[in-house]
């Protein structure tokens, strides 16, 4: 972050898309740690705590940002869902 006035950002990772099992939705946390300790001050949520408020917020909008793409809401949580869910509290305001 270049000034106090920046916030945080989400963790970088690769292939969110792509998940569709409980293997690729350990990568994308793998993943998810990996940049976290690499740059534990650029995520917006780095505490535990701050992170599980963000990921209870997230699991409460992720229906309006399918809805937002355009995209039907899974019946049944996948493990794509899971992975989204904790990708966006690393950064959710």
């Amino acid at each position: 972050m270049s000034s106090p006035y920046d916030t945080g950002r989400f963790a970088e990772v690769d292939g969110l898309d792509q998940v569709s099992s409980r293997i690729d939705a350990a990568g994308i946390v793998s993943q998810m740690l990996n940049d976290l300790r690499t740059h534990p001050t650029d995520w917006e949520n780095p505490t535990l705590e701050r992170f599980l408020d963000a990921l209870a917020a997230s699991l409460e909008v992720l229906p309006g940002v399918y809805a937002h793409r355009g995209e039907q809401f899974p019946a049944q949580p996948t493990w794509k869902l899971l992975a989204e869910a904790l990708f966006m509290a690393s950064g959710y305001e």
